[in-house]
Order: structure tokens, then C-alpha cells, then sequence
């Protein structure tokens, strides 16, 4: 951990009994690879004896800008329980010693709604805003319900019956608030666990869900139902500069993950560059790859390998028909939303991206010159092309292009153009056109 406060108190609770702890989760986005962090923690805290309760906080979803939509809500609390537990059960994890808990299965009694109430009377706008500053996503017009959010997440201390609570070192500012207001309502202060917030591939930090421990940045993190390929093409990409121990992704995706769960990391490579080494304390590896004795594409091949053995349990289970109708209903792809009635203002057709386009390379073979007959096409430029175009296929495709203004005769002849090729076939000036010519200056 990188910080503990109460670690006084601590002490004295493990002389008498073991520690009880929780660690909740916003239901929003898909949880991601980077939730090994806080879930092999989880692992010690089991190891260790603890009472450990995870809650999926749907309703703290719902308050943070609405990051869960409330019919998505109960979706997507599915979806986390399904998933969490199977990253649990593929680091080893027994679930029957864990407590699972919904936000909404008490946040909606009678005596939470009152101490929320009660709470805010005492609580100044300023604490509130700065408590939620690193966890709740800041708004150029913020709105009252991410005042409320670091309320909520101090009260589930007392309702969930807890010594102490764990999370990522960005949740700080939510910890000391809880320390501060919680005594106010005559409830005991509790302990606080934070995890250290870990680089993301590129080097930067970040995350979907912030409170788990930062690992892979928005546009190039690993989805935990990801296939192999993705994993492999996301990792080439990551940030692993020869020698470069600040900021690498994939060194402290080892440390924090890795490491914790087989207290050993094997580097593969071929025997040519002295083949499989396992360290068996990070500091080693960490030094080697100082020192370049490890190379950048040997961590990451090996980081891939064990990836996806941690993955593989988790794809598993998510390949049966209910878990991928729930998947794909929490998290509707957006560009399947159902289109405008038809005829209505902004109505679209359904589907509606780039991939429906069937663009391909192709070579004119000949060019010639169509001219309008009077009264013709009287919409239509007075002179087109029709042009004899090789994409490949048996036959060369004709096609009609209004380029005449634009590009001379004698340069359209034997290039390469660029072509759409699935559009309706439409005739102009008599002849059927099976394409257009993209053209641009």
C-alpha cells in the first residue's frame, strides 16, 4: 500500500479480532485489466484473514454525471458482479469468503435517506467539492448530485459495518472528508488503505473507473473480455522505452499484479538472447531492465503470455449466450440506437459506419467522353465521364464520374483510383454507373 490512515487503531483491532474491510466500485464502464490492482489486494487482505465486502455502487454511478443511465443501472451492477467474480475466481480467489453488496440494497432506507440528509447540514459546499475532486468526473456546470457522491461513500463505512476502507490514492480526499464529517453524526472514524495509482501504457495516468488503481489509458486499455490478438496489438503499442523505469506500464502491471499473485515472473525469450529467466523479487527485474538486460519486447511478450492466462478463465465464462446478451444489453453499442421514425426530423438510418463502406483500389483502363442529348439530365453536368475500372474482379466495373471540370481526360487514364463500390447501381446518360470515383484536391 502507499498509505495508511489509523494505523494506530488498526493494531489495536488485530489484537482482539480480524479487520473488516470493504471496497466498492462504481458500476460505470467496463471494468479493464488495470482491476487486477485492487483485486489482488483483495487477495492479501483474504490471505491475511480479513472480512472483506465488495460493493458495487450503482447508485454513486448514476450520481457521478450520470455515467450510468438509471435503466442501464441495474444492467451494469450485473454485469460488474458477473465480471468481478470472474476475475476473483482466475487469480484463486474463494468467493464464499467475500460479502457482496449492491449500493441501492440500503442506500434507498428510510435511516441512510435521513443521514443524508442529516449530513448535509453539516457539511460546507466547498468540503463536498473538494472531497470529489479526483474521483468525480468535473464539469464546467457541476451538478448538486457529485456534491452529494463523497456523502454517500462515508456513510457506507458506518452501514456496511466496517473497520476500514480501501481504495486507490486518488480517493484520498473522500478518506479524510469521511474522517472528518462522519464523527459529527456520532458515527466512529474509520481505518483508510490506499493503493498506489499505477501508470498507464503510455505513460500517463488514468482510468474508466478511477478508484481502482490507474493502468491503461481510455484508448488503448485492455478490456478484460478482449481477444488475444487485442491484448497483443494494445501491448506493442504500450510505452516501454529501453531502460526507462519511470512511468512503464507494463514493469508496474508486473509489480502490482503479477508479482503478488505467483511471488515469481518468468521472462521468455529465445535462447539466442539466454533464453527464460525467473526473477523471483521484482527489485532484480527491475534492475535488469535498467540496465538493459531485459529488452522492452521480451517484458512484453512475456506480460502478454501471463495476461492471458489471468484473461482466459474470464472469456470463458463470458462465451455462454446469457452473459453475452447481458454484455452487449448494459453496454449497447451506440451506432445500433434505434433510428428516428421514419419521414420524423434527424431521422438516420441505422448502422450508420464508416465499416458499411466498400472502398477499394482500382486502375482505368479507359476513359471516354458521354455528352447530354437536349433536354437530358437537365440536373446533370453536360458532359461526364464513363470510364472501364479494374478492381480485381472478372469483369473491369463502368462507372460514371461528373469529373470532366476537374481532372483532364489524359490523367485519369491507367491510374490508380481510389473507388466506392457498394453504392446502387443509378444510370446517367443511358449507361449504368457501378461505382463512384473518390475525388479531392
Amino acid at each position: 500500500l502507499q498509505e495508511v490512515l489509523g494505523e494506530d487503531k488498526l493494531m489495536a483491532i488485530l489484537k482482539e479480532r480480524e479487520l473488516k474491510i470493504y471496497w466498492g466500485t462504481a458500476t460505470t464502464g467496463k471494468p479493464h485489466v488495470a482491476y487486477f490492482v485492487p483485486m489482488s489486494k483483495i487477495a492479501d487482505f483474504l490471505k491475511a484473514g480479513c472480512e472483506v465486502t465488495i460493493l458495487f455502487a450503482d447508485l454513486h454511478a448514476y450520481l457521478d454525471n450520470m455515467k450510468a443511465p438509471w435503466e442501464l443501472l441495474e444492467l451494469r451492477t450485473r454485469y460488474y458482479e458477473n465480471v468481478i467474480k470472474a476475475m476473483l475466481e482466475s487469480i484463486g480467489v474463494p468467493l464464499e469468503k467475500l460479502k457482496f453488496v449492491r449500493g441501492t440494497d440500503y442506500q434507498l432506507s428510510k435511516e441512510y435517506t435521513l443521514d443524508v440528509y442529516r449530513l448535509s447540514s453539516v457539511v460546507t459546499q466547498h468540503d463536498a467539492k473538494k472531497a470529489g475532486a479526483e474521483v468525480v468526473k468535473q464539469v464546467e456546470h457541476p451538478l448538486l448530485s457529485g456534491l452529494l457522491y463523497p456523502g454517500l461513500q462515508a456513510l457506507d463505512e458506518e452501514y456496511l459495518k466496517v473497520d476500514a476502507q480501501f481504495g486507490g490514492v486518488d480517493q484520498r480526499k473522500i478518506f479524510t472528508f469521511a474522517e472528518k464529517y462522519l464523527p459529527s453524526l456520532g458515527y466512529v472514524k474509520r481505518i483508510h488503505l490506499m493503493n498506489p495509482m499505477v501508470p498507464g501504457l503510455t505513460g500517463s495516468k488514468m482510468s474508466s473507473s478511477k478508484s481502482c488503481g490507474n493502468l491503461f489509458l481510455q484508448d488503448s486499455k485492455i478490456d478484460l473480455l478482449d481477444r488475444k490478438e487485442d491484448v497483443k496489438k494494445k501491448l506493442k503499442k504500450a510505452f516501454c522505452e529501453p531502460g526507462n523505469v519511470e512511468n512503464n506500464g507494463v514493469l508496474s502491471f508486473i509489480k502490482h499484479v503479477l508479482f503478488p499473485l505467483k511471488s515469481e515472473f518468468v521472462v521468455l525469450r529465445e535462447e539466442k538472447w539466454g533464453g527464460n529467466k525467473t526473477y523471483t523479487a521484482y527489485e532484480a527485474l527491475e534492475k535488469d531492465f535498467a540496465e538493459q538486460v531485459v529488452h522492452p519486447g521480451d517484458l512484453k511478450n512475456s506480460v502478454e503470455v501471463a495476461l492471458n492466462k489471468l484473461l482466459d478463465p474470464i472469456r470463458e465464462k463470458f462465451n455462454s449466450p446469457e452473459l453475452k446478451q447481458l454484455t452487449s444489453a448494459a453496454y449497447p453499442n451506440p451506432s445500433k440506437a434505434k433510428p428516428a421514425e421514419k419521414g420524423t426530423k434527424n431521422s438516420e438510418p441505422e448502422n450508420v459506419v464508416p465499416s458499411r463502406l466498400d472502398i477499394r483500389v482500382g486502375k482505368v483502363i479507359s476513359v471516354e467522353k458521354v455528352w447530354a442529348q437536349q433536354g437530358e439530365g437537365s440536373n446533370l453536368p453536360t458532359c461526364l465521364y464513363v470510364e472501364k475500372i479494374d478492381v480485381g474482379e472478372p469483369e473491369p466495373r463502368t462507372v460514371v464520374s461528373g469529373l470532366v471540370q476537374f481532372v483532364p481526360k489524359e490523367q485519369l487514364q491507367d491510374r490508380l483510383v481510389v473507388l466506392l463500390c457498394n453504392l446502387k447501381p443509378q444510370k446517367m446518360r443511358g449507361v449504368e454507373s457501378q461505382g463512384m470515383v473518390l475525388c479531392a484536391s
